[in-house]
């Protein structure tokens, strides 16, 4: 089914994108939108649903880069995969050539069928892709790039250099506040957050109802 490529087709539910840095909290925040009831649709996870076994996409990337990217039970080799592309980026930009359409369709069948006000879409690398541009809302998950390589080192259990290697491989916190509509300050408590979120919450039921104007900021 081919999806809907306008916001203004009568299928189109209202949606924010919901992004961030790596260890910036985005988690938490889809967390407490899902808490409140609100659909929350990640893109990492689709990611990993459309080359599971018998999927047409994984039947494009083994066409693509060999049945060395397969095990025995049919499942894909990420780490193997990752070894391919790591070095050439005509690979790379191969393999996001077969997976990036096929998530944007599968995230748009499922927004169309939210029968809620609104939805949460979770698109980790929003700044890096571009590609969601029949999102309503952008909500940036913010924090100091201090805290993100503090958090990774206890999360990942990596040192300073690797941290910030992670960091180095996605866009810059500039480049995300720049797509921002909302931005949620996530370096504070759980309080604080919470109090957050229950405030767009109740902004975002409004926008999506046409109770408020769709204004930057």
């Amino acid at each position: 089914m081919a999806a809907p490529s306008a916001k203004s087709d009568p299928s189109h539910v209202f949606t924010v994108g919901l992004t961030g840095g790596i260890a910036s909290g985005k988690t938490a925040v889809s967390n407490r939108f899902a808490a409140l009831g609100v659909p929350v649709i990640d893109t990492d996870l689709i990611a990993h649903e459309v080359v599971e076994p018998g999927q047409p996409v994984l039947q494009e990337v083994v066409a693509a880069f060999g049945d060395e990217v397969v095990d025995e039970q049919g499942r894909l080799r990420r780490r193997k995969l990752r070894e391919i592309i790591f070095s050439d980026p005509e690979k790379q930009d191969l393999l996001e050539s077969i997976l990036h359409p096929a998530i944007r369709l599968e995230t748009r069948r499922r927004v169309v069928e939210v029968a809620t006000p609104y939805c949460i879409v979770v698109i980790p690398l929003l700044a890096e892709s571009g590609q969601f541009d029949w999102l309503d809302r952008v909500l940036v998950v913010d924090v100091a790039e201090e805290v993100q390589i503090v958090r990774l080192i206890a999360r990942d259990k990596v040192d300073e250099a690797q941290a910030r290697a992670s960091l180095a491989a996605q866009a810059g916190r500039e480049q995300r506040l720049n797509l921002a509509d909302d931005v949620i300050d996530n370096s504070g408590d759980i309080t604080a957050l919470d109090e957050a979120v229950a405030k767009l919450h109740e902004k975002y039921t409004s926008m999506s109802r046409g109770e408020a104007p769709l204004l930057q900021g």
